[in-house]
């Protein structure tokens, strides 16, 4: 990779510092005490080369007196206001150097928090929850958003220093002994990151670099970026790159990209960043995957030889949206959208990928998705549950609390055995029942505009129109609102419990025995809904070397299911089927 033209790099005799500061006349890095002149270069660049060892603190001083840190800083000596700390990326001693990776397909994934996934809420703490999930099945983690934001409480998606672990979790070295324990445990590590927006506190780049965002430009969360410009560009692809190569992780999940928007762009900058990742790393496994509402395809699809030029996965709203009414009856909010068919839909969800293709959205009034049904299972990532799922409720219940149970452990066992990716939120796989709700850690004025919006977002709702109902929600900025989010590793020792995860254990235990086997060259196009009527569903796909047969009765009483031939994998083979009942089979083809 080429030398990045943001931040603090090591060289020889010390650290080469550069920031794009193009409104700045002058502009001095302030390094253990002293104050330094930078020396400008072409558009709108400082750069300076200093003796400096890691662990020393710097910022940069603008005009006006201001300094601000380092926005391409690999840490902080405190919180976003302060001096960044030097690092060496080169110096941590990898125990898995020769890790490479493991194939997409064999992903099980866990989605967690690190500031909630132990009582601690730790990078080092993480580690001695590792062979629990290696144990249970999962392959792979996912961690909710490490760039360091504002305050020691957070979801993660208020980030402003980009490349730079949060430090409430650790050091950067305690996130590399994190992702290497999990590597020792043949676990990959993904990374969810935003490119999409800044933080509301701490991101000066507007004191120095208005151009980084839009003039006029905006998301749901703050000023659009510009990511025509070659310095805002080579910013994202740097944070990009920097991730995968000094913490080596396994890939990256970029959040709600239908807001990072290049139109000026040839390419367009998400396609730019896959280009450059999959040049970068060509012996390594590494998985892209994106969150975009508008289910489109043109960033996911094969090439002829049925690789993956850019993004490996999408992360399937449409799977969780579907299930979720089917398992609790909620057809509020964005659920309008599957209030009516939705049997039609979920099966059409797991036999092609998306449900909306194209079709039109009640809830955005506008036509919404692309044809999915090309590309192959493995190119969507679906959920019963996420973080946002469970905390953008009002409450952060889990289904564990709100659904009914039968459904739940009947739609647990589609989404394990189901040829896409399934992913689970931490705890999950026990029945966990904690909330998981929305915390900050704002103060003053911000934290008074976070408490009311937070409060303003349900009130179209039937249960929070009334204002003392809504004063219910619990504060964002509460500490009790993370202490009540850490999930309780005590209940998987409950009866209950040990139940449900032996379930989980013996599914994922099922598909890398019978699916996974057969998932790498499974075919596009190879789903085929067979029916779907209230509480009916019977899916086939074209695997490679067999076909995989979902019959499934979700009604509350025994019901017909169409016939299907093959070795039962899951359940026992019959014309009618209890209520709750999921049957599995495989079907080998002929020698």
């Amino acid at each position: 990779m080429t030398a990045p033209l943001w931040g603090a790099e090591p060289e020889a005799e010390g650290y080469r510092f550069r920031l794009w500061a193009p409104s700045q006349r002058a502009l001095t890095l302030r390094l253990g005490g002293r104050d330094l002149p930078m020396r400008p270069e072409a558009d709108g660049w400082y750069v300076l080369a200093a003796e400096a060892r890691p662990g020393d603190a710097y910022g940069f001083v603008l005009e006006n007196g201001l300094m601000v840190p380092d926005p391409a800083a690999r840490a902080q000596r405190g919180d976003v206001h302060g001096p960044s700390l030097l690092v060496d990326p080169g110096a941590y001693a990898w125990a898995t150097e020769d890790w490479a990776g493991r194939p997409w397909h064999e992903a099980v994934i866990c989605e967690l928090h690190v500031g909630t996934f132990t009582p601690e809420g730790t990078y080092r703490a993480a580690i001695e929850r590792l062979d629990h999930l290696a144990e249970t099945g999962f392959t792979a983690i996912e961690l909710m958003p490490l760039s360091q934001f504002d305050g020691a409480r957070g979801w993660g998606y208020d980030g402003v220093l980009l490349r730079a672990p949060h430090n409430a979790y650790g050091t950067p070295d305690d996130l590399r002994a994190l992702i290497d324990a999990a590597h020792a445990r043949g676990l990959m590590v993904f990374l969810d990151i935003v490119f999409n927006h800044f933080g509301a506190s701490g991101n000066y780049l507007p004191a120095y670099a208005p151009d980084f965002f839009r003039k006029g430009g905006e998301t749901p969360w703050g000023a659009a970026i510009a990511y025509h410009l070659p310095p805002v560009r080579a910013f994202f692809v740097e944070a990009a790159l920097g991730w995968l190569a000094e913490y080596r992780f396994d890939g990256l999940r970029l959040d709600a990209i239908d807001y990072v928007r290049d139109p000026e762009s040839d390419p367009e900058i998400l396609i730019d960043i896959a280009r450059q990742i999959r040049a970068a790393f060509p012996d390594r496994a590494i998985h892209l995957a994106t969150e975009d509402n508008r289910n489109v395809t043109h960033l996911h699809e094969r090439g002829e030889d049925g690789g993956v030029p850019l993004y490996t996965a999408e992360w399937n709203d449409d799977f969780h949206n579907a299930a979720h009414v089917i398992a609790t009856g909620e057809t509020e909010g964005y659920y309008i959208d599957f209030a009516e068919g939705h049997w039609e839909v979920f099966g059409r969800i797991l036999a092609e990928g998306f449900g909306f293709q194209g079709e039109h959205s009640a809830f955005q009034d506008q036509r919404r998705g692309q044809p999915s049904a090309h590309l192959p299972p493995v190119a969507f990532v679906d959920f019963l549950q996420n973080h946002d799922q469970i905390g953008n409720r009002a409450y952060g219940e889990r289904l564990s609390v709100i659904a009914k149970p039968e459904r739940l452990r009947a739609l647990t066992a589609i989404l394990l055995l189901s040829p896409h990716i399934p992913l689970m939120f931490m705890g999950e796989e026990w029945g966990e029942t904690t909330p998981f709700v929305f915390f900050t850690d704002f103060h003053g004025e911000l934290a008074e505009l976070v408490r009311q919006g937070r409060r303003r977002e349900f009130a179209h709702f039937a249960a929070f129109r009334d204002e003392a109902a809504r004063a219910t929600i619990p504060d964002p900025n509460e500490p009790g609102s993370l202490a009540a989010s850490r999930i309780d590793w005590g209940h998987r020792e409950t009866e209950a419990g040990a139940a449900a995860l032996g379930r989980t254990r013996d599914l994922l235990a099922t598909r890398a025995r019978e699916i996974v086997p057969r998932l790498a060259r499974a075919p596009g196009g190879g789903g085929r809904l067979v029916a779907a009527e209230e509480g009916v569903l019977a899916v086939d796909w074209r695997l490679d070397g067999a076909t995989l047969r979902l019959r499934a009765n979700l009604d509350d009483r025994p019901r017909a299911v169409p016939p299907g031939a093959g070795r039962a994998i899951l359940g026992g083979p019959g014309a009618e089927l209890p209520a709750g009942e999921v049957v599995f089979l495989i079907e080998e083809d002929a020698p």
